[in-house]
């Protein structure tokens, strides 16, 4: 039982009644399909067509070409390999009401040549045979090779009445619809021609979409498995963390933080910005802060530490100009005193019940890892107390602006908000999300440098 060309399909509402009866078949036509065996005519009807995108707009001539002159929004490509038994018609139209323009080509070889990028739409025989050693029992091998010679067009396959078996298969393989040769009819013809096109672009936006959407998958879940789980087990100290990149639409920058307890019970933490915050810089964080885990881990510590990362960063950087501030904290397993290491980084904020925070000694800061080769990093001894909170932070967090002037929230401005949101009752996760959103307030829009935050209490 012979089965209607095109496939019952949605058809969009804006073609609905738009196609135009064919003229007769042998009536003249705006366009001539060329004579693939003339070979010269068909290479200067490749370079004269004027390719059309996919924003083009219907009516809009090319420069150069009178109004008069219908411009053509569609190129077919018909592959078959008897051109008079082509079951074209006279007066194929596009939904503007132009005429399709059409090429025939006898085989592959021919197809290849014609294949230009102004073609939207190919036509094919799956009678025709396969090149080279096809699988003779593959019935669509002709149509798997001009898949894969064409990926980006649409392909209509053309097989013989009844045969709908071998025509959804096709469709199943790739092609975007199948056609029976002796039902064909210039207003179904150029219905269908539409419909494909249409659809491949459909196809390929959802599939451009997808592939987009997976690689922002895959990206946020290496970025997520990059930043630190804390070891900590063991420890009465509460931790909590807050990370904002620069970039836009990335979860890891330049800053960099980890924190972990060594088996005599000394919590080590430490705090890091490498200079910007693309991708290389926090691939070059990463770097450092895996070194440094590991190196603690190892039993080094102070000056023996960061001169150790200091030689890793000089290894991995791709210019010389590269460079990383770091602060490294050591709490006693008492909780009670800490070795503070500042290696060109702001110095940490530590804040006691009952008194206003304050930043700790900065008076002994070292360069800056990367600056100067043989450079030494003291490490000075504070005094926490009982109960405390301590803060380590990136300059991300002070670097802000307050208004619409060029002042900046600064280290004072931090210590004055902190000390506000402690006495509001905030602590862990809540003053850290508070203070990150409290600056980027301040500054009047999303913060261009990456903010790291790292917060450590005790509580007796």
């Amino acid at each position: 039982m012979p089965v209607p060309v095109p496939r019952q399909r949605a058809i969009p509402a804006v073609e609905c009644g738009q196609a135009q009866a064919a003229p007769a078949a042998g009536g003249p036509s705006r366009e001539e399909a060329p004579r693939t065996d003339d070979r010269n005519d068909a290479r200067a009807e490749a370079n004269t067509t004027t390719p059309v995108g996919d924003d083009a707009t219907p009516g809009d001539a090319p420069s150069g070409v009178s109004a008069a002159a219908p411009t053509t929004n569609l190129t077919l490509l018909l592959i078959e390999d008897d051109p008079t038994a082509a079951p074209i018609v006279p007066g194929l139209l596009d939904s503007s009401g132009k005429p399709i323009r059409v090429r025939t080509a006898r085989n592959l070889t021919e197809a290849e040549r014609l294949l230009t990028d102004d073609v939207h739409c190919i036509l094919l025989d799956l009678a025709l045979p396969a090149p080279g050693r096809a699988d003779e029992d593959d019935e669509l091998a002709v149509l798997r090779h001009v898949l894969r010679l064409a990926p980006r067009h649409a392909v209509l396959a053309l097989t013989a009445s009844g045969d709908a078996e071998r025509g959804a298969e096709a469709v199943r393989v790739g092609a975007q619809d199948y056609l029976f040769r002796d039902e064909l009819d210039g207003r179904l013809l150029s219905r269908a021609i539409r419909y494909a096109v249409e659809r491949k672009r459909s196809d390929t936006a959802e599939r451009r979409l997808a592939e987009g959407r997976l690689r922002a998958q895959e990206n946020a879940r290496l970025e997520r498995g990059l930043l630190p789980t804390p070891l900590l087990d063991g420890s009465p100290l509460r931790f909590a963390a807050r990370y904002r990149p620069g970039r836009s639409r990335a979860l890891l920058g330049g800053d960099f933080y980890d924190t972990v307890r060594t088996p005599d019970g000394t919590v080590h933490t430490m705090i890091g910005d490498v200079r910007g915050h693309g991708p290389d810089e926090a691939a070059l964080g990463v770097e450092l802060r895996i070194a440094w885990r590991a190196l603690t881990l190892a039993g080094l510590c102070g000056d023996e530490l960061l001169n150790t990362l200091q030689q890793v960063l000089e290894h991995e950087r791709d210019d010389d100009e590269i460079f990383a501030t770091l602060c490294t904290v050591d709490i006693a397993p008492d909780g009670r005193r800490a070795g503070l290491c500042l290696a060109g980084h702001p110095a940490p904020l530590i804040a006691r019940p009952g008194l206003p925070p304050r930043l700790l000694p900065y008076d002994n800061n070292g360069p800056a890892l990367g600056l100067l080769p043989g450079a030494r990093w003291p490490r000075m001894q504070v005094e926490l107390g009982a109960a405390w909170s301590l803060m380590l932070y990136t300059d991300g967090l002070i670097e802000g602006r307050v208004g619409d002037g060029r002042e900046r929230l600064g280290q004072d401005g931090m210590v004055e908000m902190i000390g506000r949101q402690i006495a509001a009752g905030l602590h862990g996760e809540n003053l850290l999300r508070a203070a990150v959103n409290e600056v980027r307030e301040l500054n009047g829009g999303e913060l261009t440098d990456d903010v790291a935050v790292v917060l450590l209490d005790r509580v007796p």
